[in-house]
């Protein structure tokens, strides 16, 4: 049917009616669906072997979109390490660099969104892959991304809190000195071993809940509520797949930070892929 150019009176009510539509599915992604049951299946190392190895094969069967995808979070790496030199904040290079990571999962939603694409299309697109996506998703992921966000904040505070009853909380006036300072005295060993412990009960947080909670919310409307509980029961019901995933992911994370952060352009897309095939193995719906 041909469109025309109505009044602004009418124009702006169907615009009104759209977003009214549009938040009203974002809002009823945020509840419960008592008719979905997620089914926490048993896995252990050969299913976390398993899920790498098929994110590599994604990897190199959407290489050419996965590239254009996630360049951008090398440059967002580098670009956190010049704000750290520049403000000249050296103690917290590593906590926004490792912390970045914690906003990993949310980062990965458009590779979750080609991996699920690419079970029913021999050719996917990320374009095609996003539009796939509905509103009843944009609540829940959104929700996702800002406690995500809030997490990275707690963290770069507590790393800073850190230096501050270690080192600090004057600020080191060279690389080197800071280096020197942190491998070579006491109060530099206790930064490092609280900072890891600190960044670690962080990362195992993350872990728990979003392991299998964001891509179910990009395989179905399941709802938030639902989607956060099957995750932490996949961490309940599996502690050591679980652990051993968050084993992978940091080595793999720290081996692609290496040099300059350009091996997160393949180490990215493959946890990422990776991520969207655990969550095969572990959960599975009646239907």
């Amino acid at each position: 049917m041909v469109q025309t150019i109505g009044n602004p009176l009418s124009w702006g009510a169907q615009a009104a009616v759209g977003t009214g539509h549009a938040l009203a599915d974002a809002t009823s992604g945020m509840r419960s669906d008592p008719n979905v049951s997620p089914r926490v299946n048993t896995i252990g190392l050969r299913e976390v072997g398993l899920a790498l190895r098929l994110g590599w094969r994604d990897f190199l069967h959407l290489r050419s979109d996965v590239l254009m995808l996630v360049v951008i979070y090398p440059i967002v790496g580098l670009l956190l390490a010049g704000f750290a030199f520049h403000a000249a904040l050296l103690p917290l290079l590593f906590p926004l660099v490792s912390g970045f990571a914690l906003l990993g999962p949310i980062a990965a939603i458009g590779l979750y969104a080609m991996s699920r694409h690419a079970e029913t299309d021999p050719a996917p697109r990320w374009g095609t892959a996003f539009a796939s996506l509905d509103g009843h998703m944009i609540g829940p992921v959104l929700t996702m991304g800002l406690y995500l966000l809030a997490l990275f904040t707690l963290w770069v505070a507590s790393a800073l809190a850190i230096y501050n009853v270690t080192l600090g909380p004057a600020m080191p006036t060279s690389v080197m000195g800071f280096a020197r300072d942190v491998l070579t005295t006491p109060e530099g060993w206790t930064l490092a071993w609280l900072g890891i412990g600190v960044g670690g009960l962080f990362a195992l947080i993350v872990l728990v809940t979003t392991l299998t909670s964001l891509p179910m919310l990009i395989d179905r409307p399941v709802g938030l509520p639902v989607a956060v509980a099957a995750s932490l029961r996949v961490a309940r019901k599996n502690p050591l797949a679980v652990i051993a995933w968050g084993i992978v992911v940091a080595a793999l994370l720290l081996l692609g930070s290496l040099p300059l952060f350009l091996g997160l352009i393949v180490v990215l897309p493959v946890l990422g892929h990776g991520t969207w095939h655990l969550y095969r193995l572990a959960i599975d719906f009646d239907d």
